[in-house]
């Protein structure tokens, strides 16, 4: 990936998303929906204003989408979406930093190592970046998914596949309601944290709270699972407490019953401004007649990503890991 080509189409997307932004009297991510749409049309849309119509033309001249790689186009959108974040007041307008979106297409690799052709799910995608970073570190066929609630990131997400060529079927819904979609071998997502305030959704979950609102990151693990492949895999940006909450042990034995846990790697505390809202990769796969725990699950305690030296010893290992999983399900 060039960094200065990733800087010159962030810096083309950022302009041209501002004046959208003033023509169309619209939020910056908004605004972006319709830049990004626009670039991989190759000319305004016809039912854009006059004047604008001209000023995007005259954008358009000044790039060239088949310049750039996939990651060049995903970092250079990352960046764009991280600004129009900065200025959102929902929630839920939130992306999954590059660095823990990269290492979790590491790992997704390596559980996936030796397939030729899988189907993937994220049921959370927001703007597609996770789902992207971990779809351009898949050497094999990948048909894949995703969902989101929300109307302006599934309209980023869908666009920033597009840009880079990965063809993804998104459903525009709530999450936690039922899928006309076959089970698949992954199922990925940074989790929504915090109560699910539908309670008669929530009443079809065996993870269902029996008292007040149920956690939505338990039913999201839960609707991960209904709609893995017996012996697939999961992987989930977890917060820290996920099993010290009070509906934790409802979570442990409904995980006992249903899935093996692989590996549990909490990320580095620098990532997060405060460490109680610290996050940590849980890795799951559905049992099946034919799995089997691994010997000892993957605990790991990540180091800072921009500690270089620390990352590498535990890439390192972890890679000694797998091979040794990997001999106990032969």
């Amino acid at each position: 990936m060039n960094q200065e080509k990733v800087e010159k189409l962030f810096t083309w997307i950022d302009g041209t998303a501002t004046i959208v932004e003033q023509d169309m009297n619209v939020t910056y991510l908004e605004a972006l929906a319709e830049t990004l749409d626009t670039l991989f049309n190759g000319q305004p849309f016809d039912d854009i204003e006059g004047s604008l119509q001209t000023k995007l033309t005259n954008e358009l001249v000044k790039v060239n989408r088949e310049d750039y790689e996939k990651e060049e186009i995903r970092k250079a959108v990352q960046l764009s979406i991280l600004k129009g974040m900065k200025g959102a007041t929902q929630q839920q307008h939130l992306i999954t930093p590059d660095s823990v979106a990269m290492f979790m297409g590491y790992v997704a690799s390596k559980l996936l190592e030796g397939s030729d052709a899988i189907k993937i799910f994220d049921p959370a995608a927001g703007t597609g970046n996770l789902m992207t970073s971990v779809m351009n570190q898949l050497d094999m066929e990948v048909e894949a998914f995703g969902s989101e609630v929300d109307q302006t990131l599934i309209q980023l997400a869908v666009a920033n596949a597009n840009l880079q060529k990965n063809e993804i079927e998104f459903f525009h819904q709530d999450s936690l309601r039922p899928f006309l979609m076959e089970p698949v071998d992954f199922v990925f997502s940074d989790l929504p944290v915090g109560y699910y305030p539908d309670e008669v959704q929530a009443a079809d979950y065996k993870l269902k709270a029996e008292q007040e609102h149920s956690y939505s990151h338990h039913l999201f693990i839960e609707q991960g699972l209904n709609y893995t492949k017996e012996g697939g895999y999961l992987m989930f940006i977890v917060p820290n407490f996920l099993f010290d909450s009070d509906q934790s042990q409802k979570l442990n034995e409904y995980l006992r019953e249903e899935a093996h846990i692989v590996g549990m790697l909490q990320l580095s505390d620098s990532l997060f401004k405060d460490e109680k809202h610290g996050k940590s990769i849980l890795i799951l796969q559905k049992k099946g007649k034919e799995t089997k725990p691994p010997k000892q699950a993957l605990l790991v305690k990540l180091p800072s990503f921009k500690n270089p030296n620390a990352m590498s010893d535990i890439l390192a290992q972890m890679n000694q890991w797998f091979e040794d999983y990997k001999t106990t399900k032969l």
